[in-house]
């Protein structure tokens, strides 16, 4: 883990799922600019992750969309205010400054400084699946991986896939048919002769596999093997129950995501069933400055739905604005003819100042 110089900013919000990524469109209206921090290594959260493919009926004024198209939807509408991002990290520690700032700390040595901080981690920092072989804990992120950061960091290796999922294959079949930077080999590990991934990916590993360029194993691990400090080989049971060594340089596993609340549980926030509990005003949490938007927070009638986390980061954009900018007032206006917003989003203004 690296330590990085500490980062200021107006706002952090924890957690890039569309609740997250509508948090940062309200901020940006009132011209605060964020800090998105997140444990999956792309945007989206439970959405893009579980039902990327899935058809969403509830979105108002939108029929019917996919969890990654909801994603797009979003990433596109707050593109004006270029957020910064931080993926792939989750947010452990949160702690109160003396001046009544707060300090976030994440398991890869980021520090950011914020005025506010809006936890929109939906039911909980999403983490990858882990292999669950005694000791192989040693080597992540020096050759067992669970996301990739940096594709040419396998090039010239023995690079084994583990699992049978879209990103699964995806990342076989990237690895695959890499002109630069390409892996040695590119071996891909599941426990059956199946996939849960999109046909037309299947189709493509199939003949990868038949033309030589990529190899596939049948089988689940249940050992590994190591000399000077490295892992040599994965140890696999095949199907008939015989263990057969799978030699390696690095392994990516790709075995899903769950959600965990993880460190928020100890950040000293009223908590009511693993959920932030929160005021209907502000959406803020028992601690100032802090608040909670989407699936993980509760109240008095809340209904675990999108639209209503989005409603939820709204009010508590502008209960923050007294936070970030005290001496600040900024009239409320619409976006269909506020001229200070039209600029704000890059389009044309059209007449009138939108102040109500």
């Amino acid at each position: 883990m690296t330590t990085e110089p500490v980062i200021e900013t107006d706002a952090a919000i924890i957690g890039a799922g569309p609740v997250g990524l509508f948090q940062v469109f309200q901020l940006g209206l009132l011209e605060i600019r964020a800090h998105v921090i997140d444990a999956l290594p792309h945007p989206g959260g439970q959405p893009a992750e579980l039902y990327a493919d899935k058809p969403i009926y509830d979105i108002p004024a939108v029929p019917v969309c996919s969890g990654r198209e909801l994603t797009d939807a979003l990433m596109r509408q707050i593109a004006p205010f270029a957020p910064t991002f931080h993926l792939g990290q989750q947010v452990d520690t949160l702690a109160r400054q003396p001046d009544g700032r707060w300090r976030l700390g994440t398991d890869r040595g980021l520090a950011l400084l914020a005025r506010a901080v809006f936890i929109a981690a939906g039911v909980g920092a999403f983490q990858p699946k882990r292999l669950k072989l005694a000791g192989i804990e040693a080597f992540e992120r020096r050759q067992l991986f669970y996301s990739v950061d940096d594709a040419a960091r396998f090039a010239g290796q023995r690079l084994v896939i583990a699992g049978g999922g879209d990103s699964a294959l995806e990342g076989a079949i990237h690895f695959a048919t890499l002109a630069e930077h390409a892996p040695a080999s590119v071996t891909l590990l599941h426990r059956r002769d199946g996939f849960q991934a999109a046909p037309a990916s299947v189709a493509r590993l199939r003949a990868l596999v038949d033309a030589g360029r990529l190899a596939f194993v049948v089988g689940q691990p249940s050992g590994f093997a190591q000399a000077d400090g490295r892992m040599t080989a994965l140890q696999v049971t095949g199907p008939d129950g015989a263990e057969a060594p799978l030699p390696l340089d690095a392994l990516l596993v790709f075995h899903g995501f769950g959600p965990k609340l993880g460190p928020v549980a100890g950040w000293q926030l009223a908590l009511e069933r693993k959920q932030l509990v929160v005021d209907t005003e502000k959406f803020q949490t028992s601690a100032p400055g802090v608040f909670a938007v989407g699936d993980i927070n509760t109240y008095p009638g809340k209904k675990k739905l999108i639209l209503c986390g989005f409603h939820e980061a709204t009010l508590a954009a502008y209960a923050a604005q007294a936070l970030v900018a005290p001496g600040r007032e900024l009239p409320f206006q619409y976006t269909t003819s506020s001229t200070r917003l039209h600029r704000l989003l890059g389009v044309e203004s059209v007449a009138g100042d939108g102040e109500s």
